[in-house]
Protein backbone atom coordinates (compact mmCIF):
# COMPACT_ATOMS: atom_id res chain seq x y z
CA UNK A 1 0.00 0.00 0.00
CA UNK A 2 1.43 3.48 -0.75
CA UNK A 3 0.03 5.86 1.18
CA UNK A 4 1.85 9.43 0.33
CA UNK A 5 5.68 10.14 0.22
CA UNK A 6 6.32 9.28 4.36
CA UNK A 7 8.59 6.55 4.97
CA UNK A 8 7.19 3.38 5.07
CA UNK A 9 6.83 1.80 8.82
CA UNK A 10 8.39 -1.92 8.73
CA UNK A 11 5.99 -4.76 9.51
CA UNK A 12 7.62 -4.56 13.38
CA UNK A 13 7.13 -1.34 13.52
CA UNK A 14 3.45 -1.36 12.14
CA UNK A 15 2.72 -4.08 14.63
CA UNK A 16 4.42 -2.38 17.84
CA UNK A 17 2.43 0.66 16.66
CA UNK A 18 -1.33 -0.67 16.19
CA UNK A 19 -0.62 -3.42 19.28
CA UNK A 20 0.14 -0.14 21.64
CA UNK A 21 -2.69 1.89 20.07
CA UNK A 22 -5.33 -1.00 20.29
CA UNK A 23 -3.77 -2.01 24.08
CA UNK A 24 -4.28 1.98 24.74
CA UNK A 25 -7.74 2.28 23.01
CA UNK A 26 -9.22 -0.67 25.39
CA UNK A 27 -7.32 0.22 28.74
CA UNK A 28 -9.10 4.12 28.07
CA UNK A 29 -12.19 2.34 27.48
CA UNK A 30 -12.30 -0.13 30.29
CA UNK A 31 -10.73 2.72 32.65
CA UNK A 32 -13.62 5.00 31.56
CA UNK A 33 -16.85 2.68 31.44
CA UNK A 34 -15.60 1.67 34.79
CA UNK A 35 -14.84 4.57 36.55
CA UNK A 36 -18.50 6.25 35.06
CA UNK A 37 -20.29 2.99 36.17
CA UNK A 38 -18.99 3.54 39.49
CA UNK A 39 -18.97 7.27 40.16
CA UNK A 40 -20.12 9.19 37.47
CA UNK A 41 -17.33 11.32 36.94
CA UNK A 42 -15.28 10.72 33.05
CA UNK A 43 -12.00 10.15 32.84
CA UNK A 44 -11.49 13.60 31.99
CA UNK A 45 -13.40 15.07 35.04
CA UNK A 46 -10.87 12.40 37.27
CA UNK A 47 -7.54 14.04 36.08
CA UNK A 48 -9.27 17.21 36.24
CA UNK A 49 -9.86 17.07 40.01
CA UNK A 50 -6.56 15.36 40.45
CA UNK A 51 -4.66 18.08 38.63
CA UNK A 52 -6.60 20.72 41.68
CA UNK A 53 -6.31 18.09 44.27
CA UNK A 54 -2.44 18.28 43.68
CA UNK A 55 -2.73 21.99 43.09
CA UNK A 56 -1.68 24.66 46.21
CA UNK A 57 -5.10 26.24 47.16
CA UNK A 58 -6.57 23.69 44.86
CA UNK A 59 -6.37 26.22 42.20
CA UNK A 60 -4.88 26.79 38.66
CA UNK A 61 -5.07 28.97 35.98
CA UNK A 62 -7.42 27.82 33.27
CA UNK A 63 -4.56 28.15 30.39
CA UNK A 64 -2.00 26.06 32.93
CA UNK A 65 -4.90 23.15 33.13
CA UNK A 66 -5.08 22.53 29.66
CA UNK A 67 -1.49 22.48 29.37
CA UNK A 68 -1.14 20.05 32.20
CA UNK A 69 -3.73 18.07 30.52
CA UNK A 70 -2.98 18.88 26.93
CA UNK A 71 -6.69 19.90 26.45
CA UNK A 72 -7.19 22.93 23.96
CA UNK A 73 -8.51 26.13 25.38
CA UNK A 74 -12.23 25.31 24.26
CA UNK A 75 -12.29 21.59 25.43
CA UNK A 76 -10.74 22.88 29.14
CA UNK A 77 -13.57 25.86 28.86
CA UNK A 78 -16.01 23.11 28.02
CA UNK A 79 -14.86 20.57 30.70
CA UNK A 80 -14.63 23.30 33.35
CA UNK A 81 -18.12 24.09 32.69
CA UNK A 82 -19.53 21.15 32.86
CA UNK A 83 -18.00 20.38 36.33
CA UNK A 84 -19.30 24.01 37.42
CA UNK A 85 -22.53 22.82 36.38
CA UNK A 86 -22.41 19.53 38.82
CA UNK A 87 -20.65 21.96 41.66
CA UNK A 88 -17.31 20.02 41.32
CA UNK A 89 -15.08 23.16 40.70
CA UNK A 90 -15.53 27.00 40.43
CA UNK A 91 -14.47 29.43 38.17
CA UNK A 92 -12.47 32.55 39.40
CA UNK A 93 -11.34 35.51 38.22
CA UNK A 94 -7.97 35.07 38.74
CA UNK A 95 -6.09 37.62 41.73
CA UNK A 96 -4.81 40.76 39.97
CA UNK A 97 -5.58 39.59 36.43
CA UNK A 98 -9.07 40.03 35.63
CA UNK A 99 -8.63 38.39 32.24
CA UNK A 100 -7.92 35.47 33.50
CA UNK A 101 -9.54 32.49 35.27
CA UNK A 102 -8.38 29.88 37.53
CA UNK A 103 -10.62 26.72 37.86
CA UNK A 104 -10.61 25.85 41.99
CA UNK A 105 -12.05 22.52 43.38
CA UNK A 106 -14.93 22.79 45.72
CA UNK A 107 -15.60 20.78 48.82
CA UNK A 108 -17.85 18.60 46.70
CA UNK A 109 -15.26 18.08 43.73
CA UNK A 110 -12.84 16.52 46.49
CA UNK A 111 -15.50 14.36 48.29
CA UNK A 112 -16.24 13.17 44.83
CA UNK A 113 -11.99 12.36 44.03
CA UNK A 114 -11.58 10.85 47.19
CA UNK A 115 -14.48 8.67 46.99
CA UNK A 116 -13.81 7.32 43.83
CA UNK A 117 -10.06 7.42 43.55
CA UNK A 118 -10.39 3.20 45.52
CA UNK A 119 -12.70 2.12 42.69
CA UNK A 120 -10.54 4.22 40.10
CA UNK A 121 -7.21 3.05 41.69
CA UNK A 122 -8.37 -0.98 41.78
CA UNK A 123 -9.01 -0.50 37.91
CA UNK A 124 -6.04 0.81 37.20
CA UNK A 125 -4.11 -1.47 39.17
CA UNK A 126 -5.58 -4.49 37.93
CA UNK A 127 -5.81 -3.18 34.32
CA UNK A 128 -2.27 -1.97 33.56
CA UNK A 129 0.06 -2.28 36.50
CA UNK A 130 -0.40 -5.90 37.81
CA UNK A 131 -0.40 -6.74 34.08
CA UNK A 132 3.62 -5.75 34.23
CA UNK A 133 6.59 -6.46 35.84
CA UNK A 134 8.54 -3.81 37.77
CA UNK A 135 11.03 -3.52 34.41
CA UNK A 136 8.65 -3.52 32.32
CA UNK A 137 6.63 -1.04 33.91
CA UNK A 138 9.86 1.26 34.10
CA UNK A 139 10.24 0.84 30.58
CA UNK A 140 6.70 1.91 29.87
CA UNK A 141 7.15 5.17 32.27
CA UNK A 142 10.27 5.94 30.77
CA UNK A 143 9.37 5.91 26.91
CA UNK A 144 6.20 7.82 27.75
CA UNK A 145 7.98 10.67 29.49
CA UNK A 146 10.32 10.48 26.70
CA UNK A 147 7.18 11.32 24.09
CA UNK A 148 4.83 13.89 26.70
CA UNK A 149 8.75 16.04 26.59
CA UNK A 150 8.92 15.89 22.95
CA UNK A 151 8.10 19.64 21.48
CA UNK A 152 4.89 19.71 19.08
Amino acid sequence: MVFGMAEPLSETQLQHWRTFIEASWALHTTLEDELRAATGLSMNDYHVLIALAEAPDRRIRMGELANRLVFSPSRITYQISSMVKRGLVEKVSCPGDRRGFEAVLTERGFAALRDAAPAHLKTVRQNFIDQLDDEELAVVGRAFAKIRQRPS
